[in-house]
């Protein structure tokens, strides 16, 4: 069996393709900088370098796959980047095409299920329409928020405020981008499925910004409260760090597009639900983060 992978060192390909080599495949993974892989991965898997946005090169390096994971590696400096996800999108679509791939995992998101008016995951739904629309089988998994998107506001979490411009009290599954490897390696080594499906991945619980801070205080060992930032604000931070203007708008409309009663199509079930719990994962990393040195500013 030929299995191709996507960004395998990435938070959730690291795991997927960690379980592949445990399965004992020999994985094919492409990656730009092939000294960012774990050296052991290097010995067992078959390294092909380039860029997903490289036509030639994702035609070349899936020839002959049994089964494709795809990542959208969202570029969020680009001038707009639910263009440029489409763009990788057509590229892997037209690769499944003409190497008649037979089953393609996608790594999608709640939200996908509306088709516009969710910011940068109307990119993902554009790309699962586009892989839709070939002859292979397509399952794309819709995931919930990822932990470890918390590591990206350590600075505020050491001071004690965890963001955001959701209501603080509405609800959103937040899932362990490693649990979600393991459904990835689970479906890429199944062969028993076909057609277009959808599976949510939804974490142990949804979760409110409230709940969110309490579970970090208690796993972290100090107060973090919630601060409510209007999407203008977060819109003026995301420029000043050099986002463009489109890319900044998309950015803000992934939760603004998720507040007014929506409901993921997915029901969480035993299917959609995974066993690591927050306090679990910010006790092991998060709680280790907060003790390091502030970064400048």
């Amino acid at each position: 069996m030929k299995i191709v992978a996507t960004t395998p060192t990435g938070h959730v390909g690291s795991r997927a393709v960690q379980l592949l080599l445990q399965a004992g495949v020999r994985p094919t993974v492409l990656v730009r900088d092939p000294a960012r892989l774990d050296p052991q991965l290097r010995e067992l898997a078959d390294i092909r370098q380039g860029d997903q946005g490289d036509a030639d090169f994702v035609r070349e390096a899936t020839a002959g796959a049994d089964a494709l994971y795809w990542v959208d590696p969202t570029d969020f400096g680009a001038d707009d980047a639910n263009a440029e996800s489409l763009r990788l999108g057509r590229i892997a679509a037209a690769a499944v095409r003409h190497n008649k791939i037979p089953r393609t995992i996608f790594q999608s998101s709640v939200g996908a299920e509306k088709r516009s008016g969710a910011g940068l995951i109307d990119g993902l739904a554009g790309i699962e329409e586009l892989l839709n629309a070939t002859e292979g089988s397509v399952l794309h998994l819709r995931c919930g928020y990822f932990f470890t998107n918390l590591l990206t506001a350590i600075d505020a979490l050491r001071a004690g405020v965890l963001t955001t411009t959701m209501p603080p009290e509405a609800v959103m599954p937040w899932v362990d981008p490693r649990d979600i490897g393991e459904v990835v390696a689970a479906r890429l080594l199944s062969t028993g499925w076909a057609g277009h499906q959808v599976q949510a991945v939804h974490g142990p619980a949804d979760l409110s910004y409230r709940e969110v801070a309490d579970i970090l205080s208690d796993a972290c060992g100090r107060q973090i409260s919630v601060q409510l930032q209007s999407n203008e604000q977060a819109r003026k931070d995301l420029l000043a760090v050099g986002m463009s203007e489109t890319t900044a708008e998309g950015v803000v409309a992934m939760t603004s597009g998720l507040q007014e009663d929506f409901v993921p199509e997915q029901p969480r079930t035993i299917i959609s639900t995974t066993p690591t719990t927050l306090g679990q994962w910010a006790y092991q990393n998060l709680r280790p983060a907060m003790t390091e040195p502030a970064t400048d500013q």
